[in-house]
């Protein structure tokens, strides 16, 4: 992996849900890490490149602000409280429309998807978000095609994930279209992800 690799950032800010951003964090680094070759890596990066606070405590630090990251290939926007007041925030729906304008292929967890649809991204699309926010979703832009059982849905250019966990889904599937199949096989089995829930 070298500076000169295409780069997949993880958007960070107050109130990110935890898994929504760690999830596939340990996905596409357990990827980027182990195959080099296939000359990806994955970043973080938030508004101002301070610590953030996730919605359930933990803090993290960013790599990057948005000031000073690199250009990005792929756009990676978890959910949780947080994306609430993102998705009312003009400048940072500019932000995140000059980053579909410019990179390969934009991604959300859970209600990162109301950001999308909040900029615009989602209009006369299939997306899909977590349960409980199907109605928000709606409200935000009557033309989104909404699907409520997808753990993800696939666009082309825009990809969306239901709540969650369902962001280790997608970026499962991430791994496996943006490498081979084999790939995401070999990290779904590293990172020991087969879930059996108990209850």
């Amino acid at each position: 992996m070298t500076e000169s690799s295409k780069v997949i950032g993880i958007v960070l800010f107050d109130g990110v849900e935890e898994l929504d951003a760690v999830g596939p964090w340990e996905v596409l680094a357990y990827w980027t890490l182990n195959h080099p070759e296939d000359e990806y890596r994955v970043i973080t990066l938030s508004p101002s490149g301070e610590v953030v606070t996730c919605a359930k405590g933990m803090r993290i630090t960013p790599d990057h602000s948005f000031a000073n990251a690199p250009a990005l290939e792929v756009l990676l926007h978890p959910g949780g409280r947080g994306t609430r007041p993102l998705s009312r925030n003009q400048e940072h729906l500019a932000w995140v429309r000059d980053q579909a304008a410019s990179t390969s292929l934009i991604t959300s967890v859970c209600t990162g998807s109301l950001v999308y649809a909040a900029a615009g991204l989602l209009r006369n699309r299939p997306a899909t978000t977590h349960w409980g926010a199907l109605d928000e979703l709606a409200a935000l832009d009557s033309t989104i095609k909404i699907d409520e059982t997808s753990r993800f849905v696939d666009d082309i250019d825009v990809i969306t994930s239901a709540g969650v966990s369902a962001g280790i889904d997608m970026a499962l599937h991430l791994v496996s279209r943006l490498s081979f199949p084999d790939r995401a096989v070999e990290v779904r089995r590293g990172i020991q992800y087969d879930p059996e829930p108990p209850v």
